[in-house]
């Protein structure tokens, strides 16, 4: 049996299109609707839902970018404040979705991408129901991202049930001494959450100062909280140790080490692209920066015919891309693509 849908063919055995984009984030998006656009068959396969990423983040996370510049597809992101939350992101987003009939292959798990001998793509994914799927594209674009591997501590106890890589919110802590570890915006958004709550935190950050990546307007308030006692702030320290009441701290030009007790650990220290998928695709990684090789002017890596799109793209510094300019990648992407099609 074979039918057409969205301008995706789909058989019994595979489905054939031109592109499969891996990653349905607002950069994975971007390339469908650009793709789309052209009238080039595309599908998106996404391992949890549409953003999922965005998802996990804080229940009242507020963007660092104004709407306007979350925006994909020239889709209007209308909102009465500057700054969008969570939630409004998400709705956003979904509507995208929908008006344009995406095709998006939500909670199905891409479990290897091989380069076949005609040079088109194998692409092996795993659904909700334990179901193998395969896929044979002319090209593919990786846009998974990074916020699903957090960086490790690399300490004895971190693995602890009482132990946490990603904050929700702060109203299970109520009344608790909560450690949070780190000095970035993950760290001090979690703080003023679990403060905000009734907890208790303290904050251990391994620099001497405040970072300048702090979102400018959280900064005031998290001073403020310090000044007042509502939280604590520990800078020059290092985490040695998790147990399952407490933490020991190192801390000074001596090295002193220190026990703190705590109900809940949060270990904020960010988080770095999946290289191991990469580079089991044939792309080059440089070890130092995580940084994948590939053309900027057309953001295809050193394997032909495959393609990343947005955060991915800077490796481990996460401070380089983010949606408001790797939303670009697609139409780039969807460009070259155009062009090969058109001289084959």
């Amino acid at each position: 049996m074979l039918c057409k849908n969205n301008s995706v063919f789909w058989s019994d055995e595979k489905v054939n299109i031109d592109v499969c984009i891996i990653g349905g984030g607002p950069c994975g998006l971007a390339a469908a609707l650009a793709l789309q656009n052209k009238g080039i068959s595309y599908c998106v396969i996404e391992k949890g839902n549409v953003v999922n990423t965005i998802y996990q983040y804080p229940t009242h996370q507020t963007f660092f970018s104004s709407s306007e510049k979350l925006e994909i597809g020239n889709f209007p992101f209308v909102h009465e404040q500057r700054k969008p939350k969570r939630i409004h992101a998400l709705t956003y987003y979904r509507e995208v979705v929908k008006r344009n009939n995406l095709h998006i292959r939500t909670f199905e798990k891409a479990k290897s991408v091989t380069k076949q001998s005609d040079g088109t793509f194998k692409i092996e994914t795993i659904n909700r129901k334990d179901e193998k799927i395969c896929y044979d594209a002319k090209f593919v674009i990786i846009a998974t991202g990074y916020y699903d591997n957090p960086n490790q501590l690399n300490i004895e106890g971190e693995n602890l049930p009482h132990v946490h890589h990603y904050f929700n919110e702060g109203h299970p802590y109520y009344d608790l001494d909560v450690a949070v570890i780190g000095g970035k915006n993950s760290a001090i958004d979690a703080a003023l959450e679990l403060q905000k709550a009734g907890a208790r935190p303290h904050v251990f950050y391994r620099g001497s100062t405040y970072s300048p990546s702090i979102k400018p307007w959280v900064l005031p308030e998290f001073e403020a909280c310090v000044k007042a006692g509502s939280i604590q702030m520990t800078f020059d320290s290092c985490v040695n140790k998790i147990t399952d009441d407490g933490i020991y701290v190192t801390q000074g030009e001596d090295g002193s080490e220190t026990y703190h007790p705590f109900h809940a650990v949060f270990a904020m220290i960010g988080y770095h692209p999946d290289h191991s998928f990469l580079s089991k695709m044939g792309v080059d990684i440089d070890t130092e920066t995580g940084r994948p090789s590939f053309s900027e002017e057309t953001m295809e890596t050193n394997v032909d015919g495959l393609f990343i799109a947005g955060v991915i793209a800077a490796g481990n510094n996460a401070n380089e891309i983010f949606i408001e300019n790797g939303r670009f990648h697609g139409e780039v992407i969807a460009e070259t693509i155009e062009k090969r099609n058109k001289n084959r």
